[in-house]
């Protein structure tokens, strides 16, 4: 069933997806963090392999799992209010991919279960913003790899892709209030 009240913000690491969000809770939106860095930080923090540079496949499946339960905690809560998702499931799924990790049919079977708004906004990758840190170690080159294959996985389980332009963060959160054609809950 799609959920057409939950919106994914995505794109490849270091474009501006987490300050986005923040912003879009800023302003009276729920929003879900994403489940990669919490990920990682939790594996940092108890010795575990589940990360990109140890155990990539560990580390899907864990990202996988963590977004299912995510999504249907708030599908659960059964609210009218629009969620916005730094990330979605299918990021776990493109990551499978661009790892060459199998994806298995029961996972493409929960992919299609768990469905979003058609509408995924996707920021481009933006090389003036772009940092790497403890938890973000992809080379520029791998930032721009990650985004194409991102956009070309969300086309292929057919979402429509809205490249967010480079603007403020301000300006990309009133692009995606506008796009979505929802008022901010202070508004």
């Amino acid at each position: 069933m799609i959920k057409n009240d939950f919106y994914i913000v995505s794109g490849g690491p270091g474009v501006g997806k987490t300050t986005l969000i923040n912003e879009l809770g800023r302003i009276g939106f729920v929003t879900v963090e994403e489940e990669a860095r919490r990920i990682i930080k939790d594996q940092l923090s108890i010795g575990g392999d589940g990360v990109p540079w140890k155990n990539k496949a560990l580390y899907a499946q864990l990202m996988f799992d963590a977004s299912v339960k995510t999504y249907e905690e708030i599908k659960s809560v059964d609210s009218q209010e629009p969620v916005y998702f730094d990330r979605g499931i299918l990021d776990a799924v493109c990551y499978m991919h661009m790892e060459n990790i199998p994806v298995s049919k029961e996972t493409v079977e929960m992919v299609h279960k768990c469905a979003y708004n058609r509408n995924v906004f996707i920021l481009p990758p933006w090389r003036e913003i772009y940092e790497t840190d403890s938890e973000r170690k992809q080379s520029w080159k791998e930032a721009l790899s990650t985004f194409d294959k991102m956009k070309e996985t969300y086309l292929e389980y057919g979402y429509h892709v809205i490249e967010v332009p480079k603007v403020s963060v301000l300006e990309r959160q009133r692009f995606i209030v506008e796009k979505t054609k929802i008022k901010s809950p202070r508004a």
